[in-house]
């Protein structure tokens, strides 16, 4: 692989490979890059290219093509944040699913996910799931407690009833708040996933009438969704890890 200059980023345990573009990587080489033995590691791959917007492209680890990512649009707006690309505190970033609006704090980020549109259910081997379209395909369901969910092989197995693959969420209220485990299409089960608790805290906001901001726990932490007029958004981390370099001498 060719030699590449990289920021290693996470959101909640949800972490990435960060490139600056314009960059254009091939399937093999994103899921080289994210080989957690043979290669960087990493949940997927963010290039962010300055500009008026600010642009944002996403991978997963398998190399496939995403259309949005929560957690990686925080670490993005952080990353160009610090770069002086943005001179202010607020402003906005192009996503192969349209501009996006973002806050970057001190210790936190805040970043519009879109509008939750709840897409019917479906019933799977007995289980009830909420079809959430948050730009990217969700499933949503909630359970007794997720720590005892089968996340793995549930979430394989029901790859196959969608076209182009979808999130699967494992809600259960926790007080006026959501604890959740997810599987992510393109890369197994994660520590986090911004979409996901988007579209598991509107399925919440509906189901039992929680109102905003729902704090959503996950293994990698937790972050809050605030539904503003019909809008998500996220506030939580996003966080440096390591920089480097990677590829042939």
């Amino acid at each position: 692989m060719r030699r590449i200059q990289f920021t290693k980023m996470q959101g909640l345990g949800n972490d990435f490979v960060v490139l600056e573009g314009p960059v254009q990587l091939s399937s093999d080489e994103v899921a080289e890059v994210c080989d957690r033995r043979f290669g960087i590691g990493a949940d997927g791959v963010l290039v962010v290219t300055d500009g008026d917007p600010i642009r944002m492209e996403y991978w997963n680890a398998d190399g496939s093509a995403a259309e949005m990512c929560g957690n990686g649009l925080r670490c993005v707006a952080r990353y160009a944040y610090d770069k002086g690309w943005a001179m202010d505190r607020n402003f906005s970033i192009q996503t192969p699913v349209g501009v996006r609006g973002v806050r970057v704090l001190e210790d936190r980020v805040e970043a519009e996910l879109g509008r939750p549109m709840l897409e019917g259910t479906r019933t799977v081997e007995g289980a009830d799931y909420v079809l959430v379209d948050m730009g990217n395909p969700h499933a949503v369901t909630f359970v007794e407690d997720p720590s005892g969910a089968d996340v793995a092989g549930v979430g394989r197995s029901m790859q196959a009833g969608f076209p182009d693959g979808a999130n699967i969420e494992f809600a259960s209220r926790d007080g006026d708040g959501l604890v959740m485990r997810v599987w992510e299409r393109g890369v197994g089960e994660t520590m986090a996933c911004g979409t996901g608790m988007a579209a598991v805290a509107a399925v919440a906001a509906e189901r039992f009438g929680l109102r905003s901001p729902i704090a959503v726990s996950v293994p990698g932490g937790q972050a809050a969704i605030d539904i503003r007029d019909g809008v998500a958004w996220i506030i939580g981390p996003a966080d440096y890890s390591f920089r480097g370099s990677v590829g042939e001498r």
